[in-house]
């Protein structure tokens, strides 16, 4: 399945739900015969709703990550030089190697190249999920991490000027808000100054 320029929802053959973020693209054999029910991650971003089966293990195969589940939700990010795993319900099982991690509801791991350790985080928000939800929920957010997601979510260049500016924190939802609207919220909520400068957006 390839997304393409739009966030995409498809049903794979077991019933479980894949929701494809922009330019993405997951491959799969077609009935999901044998032992296990497999993918492959080939690129972007995917929040999987596994449908519960405990005789055939869901598997998610990610370049040297590989994601093990029986029935949960759960988002999966994988770019160049990082995959990041972040649990909404059940429990999870990441391998890299010879290690191993359960991730339950709320946590997440972050891998960055091959020789990465399998350290356990607490996921601090739900921005990750905006292409499914269509919503931005703030609460207590630093500006660099909104920031962060707004770039992605718009393709656009969002800099913070003054470091001091970066852990001033947000409690606001947008809900199909334009990223102008967005950002005139955010200046009025903080008392910060928005300005263009070709394609760059700069705050300060």
């Amino acid at each position: 399945i390839s997304s393409g320029q739009m966030v995409r929802t498809e049903v794979l053959p077991d019933g479980s739900k894949v929701t494809l973020n922009k330019n993405a693209v997951l491959s799969y054999k077609k009935d999901f015969k044998g032992k296990m029910r497999s993918v492959k991650l080939e690129q972007g971003e995917v929040f999987f709703d596994v449908s519960p089966d405990k005789s055939k293990p869901f598997i998610i195969d990610a370049d040297q990550v590989s994601i093990r589940v029986l029935g949960t939700s759960f988002n999966v990010k994988k770019n160049s030089d990082l995959t990041e795993v972040i649990v909404e319900s059940g429990l999870v099982r990441v391998s890299l190697k010879d290690q191993q991690i359960e991730l339950k509801k709320g946590e997440k791991v972050l891998i960055k190249g091959t020789d990465a350790q399998l350290n356990k985080e607490f996921s601090s928000d739900h921005l990750y999920d905006y292409y499914r939800t269509n919503i931005f929920v703030a609460d207590n957010t630093p500006l660099w991490r909104m920031v962060e997601i707004l770039n992605e979510a718009y393709e656009v260049k969002i800099e913070i000027a003054d470091p001091k500016l970066r852990d001033l924190t947000l409690n606001t939802t947008f809900k199909g808000e334009s990223l102008d609207n967005i950002l005139y919220i955010i200046s009025e909520t903080l008392r910060i100054k928005v300005h263009k400068e070709g394609e760059k957006i700069i705050l300060k």
